[in-house]
Order: structure tokens, then sequence, then C-alpha cells
């Protein structure tokens, strides 16, 4: 308890560290709630093992006890051949578990979907472990040069022995350690890509916009709304003006680069991905394909290109271009540029594509790769005013520090800001996001995840490594007396502690090889799932994070468990 109630801070710091949280204000919490709760949870399961223990200790004879240790446990050897086969089915079952969260992921867009594959991955797990058990002594025992090197029968014949119960705890001990990976794999990766993308997408402080032309732009939409006159007066004039107008000092602003964003009722989603929109409508129905396309002329969208520091793009007069940072909306807009269908009706003038994949590009502010798609279209399109969808303004604070951009930041997101309740007092509707709120939001949300994962993912590994290690001091103070005879048929030590050390290594082993596999399917399913959240390409540092905690505490666990069986095993002698 006592190091539990320090432990708990540590891992606060920790998280906080690593999402670079302001720790001024951190202070040490002693929860008495938890504390109780703690203590009241443990009694339970006190209480719940000594009354189990005594039904079962109760059901024995005192001769049965006083003799149990010269007892083998009774095992039924199973039929090899029935054990292959199940092995062979076990991995058979796994294997389309694992294809199903992978090559056929898109399947699986509803929870009740995803349930079968992980209960394919319990059985597969259980039948794994249940016909190694009854086949791989047998396969041993063929090979005599190995079965009967050193103290390899002993070492098989000792693992035979608890062959019931290793199947239980293998099992459970593989599925939880499988957890532990793909958890901690999963959000060191989703932490490492938050950190990149908001630094990555958020190269101004502040981008404000608000829909142009009401009410035309949405009847054009058959919605209908009430405006009064100084709102639809207002939704003709760019956004700069309307902020000069409603009192706000400019100067609090610079590098203001303001364009306008145009839509058409006869380019949508849809429209776009006419030629296969029924295919993929069956892969994505989540999709809304009635959205209307945004369109940006090629020389406005290069202002914001510029003050972002991205690339431009050139177009001749009959080409267009799409920028696009989603991944999986990027790849079903390749797969059609790709086959050649790329000419696009726009403002009643054809236009072909000049590439033949989509362009990275975005114009929002915001926590990750999330556009889904912009079309850029020469500045000669022959757009009309009533495709005017929306002013859009992008801009820096005219800070020097942090505190000055922090008192600018309120001006524009606090509800009692003076400028804020005069656009409210109007009904003026200018929308937007901040550099500073789109951190704070970020690192609030993902810090609470990541927490949470990290915290289930080192849980798993304790108790998993604890379980493990318990079952195998047990069994070392149960066999004492077999490594004393090892002794007087003329084993020395160094013999004795290799088999013990093969001994303990098989059980600690097993179960991580498997975990292993089925990991390796698992953090690719989970970062299918987490898309636009967590990049495949922050894997590789976070798996290689993950090694370095799970082999510290495993091999920890390992090392304690190998050095206290040494010593019991000395004991009687």
């Amino acid at each position: 308890m006592f190091v539990g109630i320090f432990a708990s801070q540590f891992m606060s710091i920790l998280v906080a560290k690593m999402f670079e949280a302001d720790m001024s204000r951190f202070e040490f919490v002693f929860s008495k709630d938890a504390c109780i709760k703690t203590c009241i949870y443990f009694a339970i399961m006190y209480v719940a093992v000594m009354f189990f223990n005594t039904i079962t200790v109760s059901k024995y004879k005192l001769i049965n006890l006083l003799n149990a240790n010269k007892k083998n446990e009774k095992v039924k050897i199973k039929n090899p051949i029935i054990s292959a086969l199940v092995f062979i089915f076990g991995a058979s079952i796994l294997g389309y578990a694992y294809w199903k969260v992978t090559g056929d992921i898109e399947s699986l867009s509803t929870a009740d979907k995803i349930l079968p594959p992980i209960l394919m991955g319990i059985l597969g797990t259980v039948l794994i472990f249940w016909s190694l058990s009854g086949f791989i002594i047998q396969l041993v025992q063929m090979r005599k040069k190995i079965y009967l090197r050193d103290t390899n029968m002993f070492v098989l014949r000792q693992i035979n022995n608890k062959i019931n119960t290793m199947v239980a705890s293998m099992s459970v001990i593989c599925l939880m350690l499988f957890m532990t990976i793909s958890i901690l794999s999963t959000s060191l990766a989703l932490r490492n890509t938050i950190q990149k993308e908001i630094i990555e997408m958020t190269p101004v402080d502040i981008n404000l916009y608000k829909t142009a032309n009401l009410p035309e732009k949405y009847m054009k939409y058959k919605r209908e709304i009430t405006t009064t006159e100084e709102q639809r007066e207002d939704s003709r004039v760019p956004i700069s003006e309307t902020l000069k107008k409603n009192g706000l000092d400019m100067n609090v602003l610079k590098d203001v680069v303001e364009i306008p964003i145009y839509t058409t009722n006869s380019l949508t989603l849809g429209k776009f991905l006419e030629n296969e929109l029924e295919a993929i409508k069956m892969r994505l129905p989540m999709l809304t394909y009635d959205t209307a396309e945004m369109i940006v002329k090629i020389s406005d969208y290069n202002k914001i290109a510029k003050l972002y520091g991205i690339e431009q793009y050139e177009l001749k007069d009959d080409e267009y271009i799409i920028i696009c940072n989603f991944d999986s909306m990027r790849q079903i807009r390749n797969e059609l540029l790709s086959k050649g269908n790329n000419v696009l009706q726009i403002a009643g003038k054809n236009y072909k594509s000049k590439y033949n994949e989509c362009k990275d590009g975005y114009i929002e502010i915001s926590t990750g790769h999330v556009n889904t798609g912009i079309i850029l279209v020469p500045d000669n399109c022959p757009l009309k005013e009533s495709d005017l969808e929306q002013h859009f303004l992008a801009a820096n604070y005219n800070a020097k520090s942090d505190e000055e951009k922090e008192k600018i930041n309120e001006i524009f997101s606090s509800n009692e800001s003076g400028f804020v309740q005069n656009l409210t007092n109007k009904g003026i509707e200018i929308d937007g996001q901040t550099k500073i709120l789109l951190f704070e939001s970020s690192i609030g949300l993902a810090t609470i995840i990541t927490f949470i994962a990290i915290y289930l993912g080192i849980i798993f590994l304790i108790a998993s490594s604890a379980i493990l290690a318990l079952k195998q001091l047990t069994e070392s103070a149960d066999n004492i007396q077999r490594y004393t005879i090892l002794r007087k048929i003329g084993c020395d030590e160094k013999m004795i502690n290799k088999a013990l050390f093969r001994q303990i290594l098989i059980f600690f082993a097993a179960p991580m090889v498997l975990a292993i596999i089925h990991s390796i399917f698992g953090i690719q399913f989970a970062i299918a799932i987490l898309q636009g959240l967590a990049s495949s390409e922050d894997l590789l540092p976070s798996i290689l994070a993950s090694v370095a905690i799970i082999g510290v505490i495993y091999g920890a666990y390992f090392i304690a468990t190998y050095m206290g069986s040494k010593n019991i095993i000395r004991g009687e002698e």
C-alpha cells in the first residue's frame, strides 16, 4: 500500500511528462476512498481464497496430505494423433481470426462483428496449449538423442507432471500478455502520432470561418432558417471586415490570409466516386456520400500553403488537383484516380486530374490528418458567387511570449470575452480553431486514453508474471525431494540448476511466444481501427519501447523466480 501510494504519483508524472503537460500545478494526491476500497477488495480476495482452500483441503484424508509430495498428478496421456489434429484445428482457427482482423477488416464495421474473431482467438489459444501438452513429449521421446541428453527427460516429465493446470493457466496468461503487448505498443504509437501531428498540423495560431450567402446557402440544402438583415449582410463580407466592424483591434493578428471556399450541387463525394460508388458503399457504409466537395482556387490555396510552409502547386486551365491527408479516404480516391476515372465537371466545365493520386495538403488546422479531400481548380474556373460556401481566415497572434498569446487567445475562445459576447448578441456566427485549444483538447484526451492503456498493460504484465512466478515457486517447493534424488544419482549442481533453468524458461517462454504472434495481428487491427489517430509509422519506436518495458518487468520476474526456486531446492540439502 505504501509503495502503491507513491507509485501512483510517479505514474501520473510519467504520463504528464510524456505529453509535455504543465507540471507547475502538480500536487501530491492521496485518495482516502481509493485506499479504503483497496483494503476492502484485498480482504474479499483473501477471504475467498481461505474459503475455497478450506473446502479443498477438507476433502482429503490426513494420510493423503502427508504423502502428497510423493505422488504425481494423475495425467491421462493424450493420443498424439488426436493432439496433432487438435493442434492443426486450433492453428487454423487462429489463422482465420488473424485474416479476419487484417485482410478482411473492412467487414468488421460493428462491435458484434468484432466479437467472433476475438472468441476464435481465445478458443484457438486454448486448443494450441491443450494439444501441445499432449504430443510434444511424444515427439521429443522419438528423438532419443535429445530426450536422453543431460536432464531433458527430467525437465519434460516435470512439465508434463502439471499438464492439466498448465493448459488453463498458460492460455489465460498468454491472452493477458497479448493484451499487454498490444495495449502498450498501440498506446505509445498513439502518443507519438498525436505529438507529431499536432505540431505538424498547427502551423498558425488561429483559423476562423463563417458560412457565406445566408440564407441562400441554406436554401441550397433545403434548410429553412430565420436570419436578420445584419446576419444576411454580414455573411457576404470577408471575416476581417466583420472583425473590425465588431470592435476587434486587428493589431492582435499578423500574417492574415483570407480565402473563399466553394461548393456546387453537381459535385458531391458520391459523384466523384460514381464509377465505383456501389463497391465503395459496400466497404464503407458509414460514409456520407451526398456531402458536397470543397473547391478552392489554386492561387487562394497557395496563399495558405505559403503561410503554412507546405507545398504549393500549379495548374493548367483544364486541370485539377485533390489534396487529402486522411489515409483511408486518400486510398479510396487514389484507386479511382489511378484507373483514369478522373474527369470532373465543375461549374459547367470539364477538368482532368493533373496527377493519378491525391497530393498532400490541407487548409484547416487540426489535431491530425483529417482532411478527406479538397479540390483545387484553376483561377479562371467559372465559379459563381452563389457557389461561395465559406469565408476562411488563417493568422498568427501578434505576440512575443506564450503569456501574450494566451491573452489574445482569450479574446477568441472565452465566452466571457467582450468581442465574443458582441458577436453572440448580434447573432453573428464565426467558428474557428486555435492552436492553444487544439493542443489542450488533444493532449487531454490522449493522456486519459494512454494513461488507462499503460496502466492496464502494466497491470496485466505484472499479474501474468506473478502468476507464473508463484506457480513455479510452488512447484519447486513440491519437488524438493525429486531434486534430492537427482543429486543422489550423480547430477552435480550445475546440471540441476540447468534443468531448473530450462523448466522455468519453458513456462515463461511458451505463453510469451504465442502472445507475440497474436500481437503482430492485434496491433495491425488496432492501428487500422485508430486510423487518423495512430500512425503505423510510429509503431517501430513504440514496439521497441514496449519490448523494453516488458523485458525489464517480465525478465525481472523470471530471474527472481529462478533464484528463488534455486534456493528452495537447496533447502533440504
